[in-house]
């Protein structure tokens, strides 16, 4: 494997692979809303733009934190002995042995989490308990030969995923851990020099050597976007790590030419995550990645609308806006939502996070939906980890949130006309979703016209998501996993294959009747030609009784078996000729197939990666209706009912 495609592949944890940016006229809102030099006028000193108390301000931060001051406190004092751990040479090389991403990511984590515990806590209490313990963090992170994890560093030159000291990427973690470095410099500076000024010198120089002056001296970081390059990948690595970026640069850089140069640069950059972004607003990612790729966005903007006292905005736009709302239609009750790609079926969203990001969209369907979550167990945690931004801002929305009135989205449709998304809701309890699209985008799965059903928000036909995070998941072996092949989504195997992967395998035909509630597309395009496959034209038709699927094949060769697979949470009982019953959770509903025409067969999977087994237990099952006699056309019809 060449450096290029190994690099392609390896871009790991949250990698996408993405198609060209459409062509047409650039949205470039950000680049509109203001120039470089209008910048320079705008941008305000920290001081003046960072509404948090210093950390001097001691009743300031009793009237901020209020009643969550003692538990932030007794947080700190767990972490006032760790024993901050080394990573290892060998940690990092785990990766390439054995694909693991864990054994260098533990540790990382954990040595920053507890970090971020103890600023948190020196900034509730104020009496320097904690001082020594986050000097000691802070000195162990620069000692660190990089911030980048494991699985990103085969991005370097040297394609390998050792630390090379010559060369400094900025990745998801080490923008991360410069931001909340840079915070913690923002806080603390007068303190740590009381100690020792070397602290503060030796932390700035390193966030300056690893994130400030390469993100000016580089445009070839893949995230960034800015060489226009064919089959560019734009997902949300882009604005989480220009955040980041920007994180520091605003904390850090004092010349105001160098830092209105280096935001309006970041500025750039999320344009063109913007740009390739649907205009309906639909992340291809899935739920799981909202809080990633939107809800980044929205950090990036509330950060940059902070630092320029609101001058620089573009949350009045309807599709940042639709971006936000896309959690909230995505969700479907109990923890469950609708899940394509690499997203997990269960989930919901940070109700922090939903709430200030409709108060700045000015969507009172965000602000309800983020307070029914709270309302349904989801916790109001003011911990982000090693985004302190997050974090600061989760305790100035805290008491906010919960004086909110919860409610669920009422609209019983949304369809996403460029991503190909089709939502649809009934009054007896029905939710269905399907996606059309194609075999290349962000996170993909072979899934071009899959779909999920839930009763009374109990999965019946699922999505199973993906398992655990490892090298071979974003690398030349990912359509060998199981979880990521068409013949495990509800989707028919034709010929005996099942979809390829990449960007011309797409689904054709796709359209979405709103007065019908139905849902059709040819899925054909998304199978290669050793399917012998000229046309399939699948059509959803949801109503309050029952959905019906319709499948009008067309072949030009029968050279094997076609299956219709459809992939279930409950165990079906095919003991009944021509149905399938499928009861889980006190819900239950009957599949109905022309048994002249299929043989049905039950196939377990059992879910060893705890990630799946989280979701879903111990198994789920595929249910295989077996076509009898191959025509070289055909027409198929399923119902689905409540039993």
């Amino acid at each position: 494997m060449n450096k290029l495609k190994t690099f392609l592949w390896t871009l790991a944890g949250l990698c996408s692979f993405s198609h060209t940016m459409a062509a047409g006229e650039p949205r470039d809102l950000l680049q509109h809303a203001a120039t470089q030099h209008q910048l320079t006028a705008y941008l305000q000193d920290p001081k003046e733009w960072i509404a948090y108390p210093a950390y001097t301000e001691r009743q300031q931060w009793d009237r901020l934190l209020g009643n969550l001051k003692e538990t932030i406190v007794k947080q700190g004092e767990k972490q006032l002995d760790y024993t901050w751990q080394v990573i290892k040479a060998t940690d990092y090389l785990e990766y390439e042995r054995s694909g693991s991403r864990r054994v260098m990511e533990q540790p990382f984590g954990s040595n920053f989490a507890a970090l971020g515990q103890l600023m948190l806590a020196e900034l509730a209490e104020g009496r320097g308990r904690f001082t020594d313990q986050i000097i000691n963090g802070v000195w162990q992170a620069c000692d660190m030969p990089s911030w980048v994890l494991s699985a990103h560093l085969p991005a370097q030159k040297i394609n390998r995923n050792l630390p090379d000291p010559s060369e400094h990427i900025i990745d998801l973690a080490s923008g991360d851990v410069g931001a909340l470095l840079s915070w913690a410099l923002y806080f603390f500076r007068e303190e740590w020099d009381k100690a020792n000024p070397v602290i503060s010198r030796r932390l700035e120089q390193t966030i300056r050597e690893r994130i400030l002056q390469p993100y000016m001296e580089r445009s070839d970081y893949w995230w960034q976007a800015l060489q226009d390059k064919p089959g560019q990948l734009v997902n949300n690595w882009n604005p989480w790590c220009n955040f980041n970026v920007l994180s520091c640069f605003l904390l850090l850089q004092n010349n105001k030419d160098s830092l209105s140069a280096a935001v309006y640069r970041t500025m750039q950059s999320v344009d063109k995550f913007i740009n390739y972004v649907k205009e309906d607003g639909a992340c291809e990612e899935g739920p799981s990645y909202w809080g990633h790729a939107a809800g980044k966005l929205y950090d990036y903007l509330q950060l940059l609308g902070y630092a320029t006292a609101g001058r620089v905005s573009i949350f009045d736009k309807p599709m940042i806006k639709d971006m936000g709302e896309y959690i909230s239609r995505s969700y479907v009750g109990k923890g469950w939502v609708i899940n394509f790609a690499d997203a997990s079926a269960r989930g919901g969203g940070d109700p922090g996070l939903v709430y200030r990001y409709g108060k700045a969209v000015n969507s009172t369907e965000m602000q309800a939906f983020a307070a029914q979550l709270l309302a349904n167990g989801h916790a109001n945690d003011i911990q982000s980890g090693r985004d302190f931004f997050r974090t600061l801002e989760n305790i100035r929305s805290y008491t906010e949130l919960p004086q909110a009135v919860p409610a669920m989205p009422q609209a019983m449709y949304t369809w996403y006309p460029q991503t190909e998304f089709c939502y649809m809701k009934t009054n007896s309890g029905f939710f269905f979703a399907a996606k059309g699209g194609f075999n290349a985008e962000s996170h993909n799965h072979n899934d071009a016209g899959s779909f999920s059903l839930y009763a009374d928000e109990v999965p019946v036909l699922i999505d199973a998501g993906v398992g655990t995070y490892t090298r071979q998941t974003f690398s030349s072996e990912r359509y060998t996993i199981w979880t990521m092949q068409s013949n495990y989504h509800n989707l028919p195997l034709i010929n005996g294959r099942p979809q390829l992967y990449g960007a011309r395998y797409r689904a054709t035909d796709v359209s979405f009747q709103a007065a019908k509630k139905q849902f059709s597309l040819d899925i054909s395009g998304a199978y290669g030609e050793e399917a012998a496959v000229k046309k399939w034209m699948r059509t959803y038709t949801l109503s309050e009784k029952e959905l019906r699927i319709e499948d009008r094949a067309e072949l030009s060769a029968i050279r094997d078996t076609t299956v219709m697979h459809f992939m279930t949470w409950a165990k079906p009982d095919i003991s009944h000729t021509g149905k399938v019953l499928l009861q889980k959770e006190n819900t239950g509903i009957v599949l109905q197939y022309d048994p002249g025409a299929f043989t049905a067969v039950v196939e377990a999977v059992p879910q060893t990666d705890t990630r799946l087994s989280g979701v879903w237990g111990d198994e789920i099952y595929r249910l295989a209706l077996r076509v009898k006699k191959p025509a070289l056309k055909s027409r198929y019809v399923f119902t689905i009912t409540r039993l």
